[in-house]
């Protein structure tokens, strides 16, 4: 059989995204009805909801603050100036028959974000970032919502629910610059992450905070023309997300290497099929008749709002990562599960702050923190459902840990105190006996005793099977209740085990215990 590099694949795919993020405002966008979820069906309506005759719209600031500080979380510049305009079309969730939204002129344009995905060994490393443009943020009120379920004595009907319309959201429409699903995956995660950060979504999928299109099509390889463009409707997941695509992807490659077209229209995936399906021919711009919204005026930013936004940026947790990997030589996938949380980030840099004042280098505190904080710490956390210790106090304990004070196994017995109690590690360790600690000559006599206690497993390790000294550790620990760090142990044990003369029979009396 042949052998050699793969052929070079002739197809390249194309992905644009565009990602709906409602924003966390008190009122809808151009009215004082509630912006608030699981309301009973058609309970926030007013006649600017309705789009009834005469009722005015009138924007509101704090979704303007949020969709600048949107903007400027995607790296965007933010014109001075921006339009409303009316999109439209007729559907069911509409009660206008039109959207008013942006186009021409959003609030935020010419934004990026950076991307890692998974090298050739699920490393995020191995491949460097893509920066994934951004062409526009466009900020526009919700549309309603059908529904198929809840309405009494129509079972077999649908209804609409209303609430939802006008709610206030911004849609981030990306350059299509993607590449695969997972680039797909990677650049909508990473969205969401900043949504949250800055406090300007809760992006909560299951409630609809973020929703996502995605537009794929598939060319040749470094083509000049992009191919035939499939809109993907209304995915509500990430895991969706990349399904759809990758469903898509096949799809239309197929078509193309039978030299079908393929056709360009909106689908929907189907999860319980793992599949797309047409839903219509797809729209384009012209067929939505855009124009100026009559009743609303541009949008002229006060002077020193941008500023004042950007000022309430917080750091982002690709931000953190990248700062933990670079200044704190933490590993790549527990700085991103840290800085995946405000709350366990904070946290993880408060234990740190607290293990350097007490005397521990700043990279081996960070190591301890970040292994402890990912494990145990989280694992703690599930039982309890909080963060039950104060992470100055677990940053004193991680310093005992760090300066070699007390071994891990101790270490884990005083968390768990400090989880019941609330209390010092200091004030602990003498209280639990473990201060003191197994060293020297106690742990050389131990070793020697084990050995000569059990010849078939100091034989096997004599003979060459390094693995035996497993069963050495275990005796050995369970011995010692956490009072030596395992590292001091497996050494005296690889002394006691590598002396050729037999050791010396154990003391009459003397016990494994």
């Amino acid at each position: 059989m042949a052998t050699g590099a793969a052929a070079p694949d002739r197809w390249e795919t194309v992905i644009g995204l565009e990602v709906h993020v409602q924003l966390r405002t008190r009122t809808k966008l151009f009215c004082g009805c509630p912006n608030a979820f699981g309301a009973r069906p058609n309970a926030h309506l007013c006649p600017v909801c309705y789009g009834l005759p005469g009722a005015l719209p009138v924007p509101n600031r704090r979704a303007v603050e949020l969709a600048v500080l949107a903007g400027l979380a995607l790296n965007c510049d933010i014109p001075d100036e921006s339009v409303f305009e009316r999109k439209n079309y007729f559907y069911p969730d509409l009660p206008k028959g039109y959207q008013i939204t942006q186009f021409e002129r959003p609030i935020a344009v010419n934004g990026w974000l950076s991307i890692r995905t998974d090298g050739p060994d699920g490393e995020s490393e191995e491949r460097e970032p893509r920066r994934i443009g951004i062409h526009r943020v466009q900020l526009e009120e919700d549309a309603g919502k059908l529904i198929h379920t809840v309405f009494p004595g129509i079972e077999d009907k649908s209804g609409v629910d209303f609430n939802r319309a006008g709610v206030p959201l911004i849609e981030v429409v990306s350059e299509p610059d993607l590449r695969s699903a997972e680039e797909a995956g990677a650049y909508a995660r990473l969205l969401k992450s900043r949504m949250v950060f800055a406090g300007i979504s809760d992006a909560d999928m299951e409630k609809g905070n973020l929703r996502i299109d995605g537009n794929i099509s598939v060319r040749e390889r470094d083509g000049a023309e992009l191919g035939a463009r499939v809109e993907l409707k209304n995915l509500n997941s990430f895991r969706y997300l990349e399904r759809a695509i990758r469903f898509e992807e096949e799809r239309h490659r197929s078509l193309l290497a039978k030299g079908e077209p393929v056709a360009v229209e909106t689908r929907l995936y189907d999860e319980s099929k793992g599949q797309t399906e047409a839903m219509r021919t797809k729209e384009e711009a012209e067929d939505y008749r855009y124009f100026p919204d009559p009743d609303l005026p541009p949008i002229r930013l006060p002077a020193g709002l941008v500023d004042e936004q950007r000022r309430r940026l917080p750091e982002f947790p690709d931000e953190r990562a990248a700062r933990y990997r670079s200044e704190h030589a933490v590993a790549a996938d527990q700085a991103e599960r840290i800085a995946a949380r405000r709350e366990i980030a904070e946290y993880y840099e408060t234990a740190l702050a607290a293990a350097v004042e007490a005397g521990s280098p700043l990279r081996e505190a960070a190591a301890t923190a970040a292994r402890w904080i990912t494990g145990d710490v989280v694992a703690r956390e599930k039982q309890d459902g909080r963060l039950a210790v104060e992470p100055a106090r677990l940053g004193r304990l991680l310093h005992l840990r760090t300066a070699g004070e007390i071994p891990r196994s101790a270490a884990r017995k005083v968390f768990a105190a400090m989880c019941e109690t609330g209390r010092e590690a200091s004030d602990l360790i003498a209280e639990l006996g473990l201060d003191d600690a197994a060293e020297g000559s106690e742990l050389d006599s131990l070793a020697a005793r084990l050995a000569a206690e059990h010849p078939e497993d100091r034989e096997s390790y004599r003979a060459g099977n390094r693995k035996a000294i497993g069963a050495f550790m275990g005796r050995a620990m369970r011995e010692l209740g956490g009072r030596a760090a395992a590292r001091e142990v497996r050494a005296a044990l690889e002394r006691a085990l590598a002396r050729e003369d037999e050791p010396p029979p154990p003391e009459e009396g003397a016990g494994g215990g």
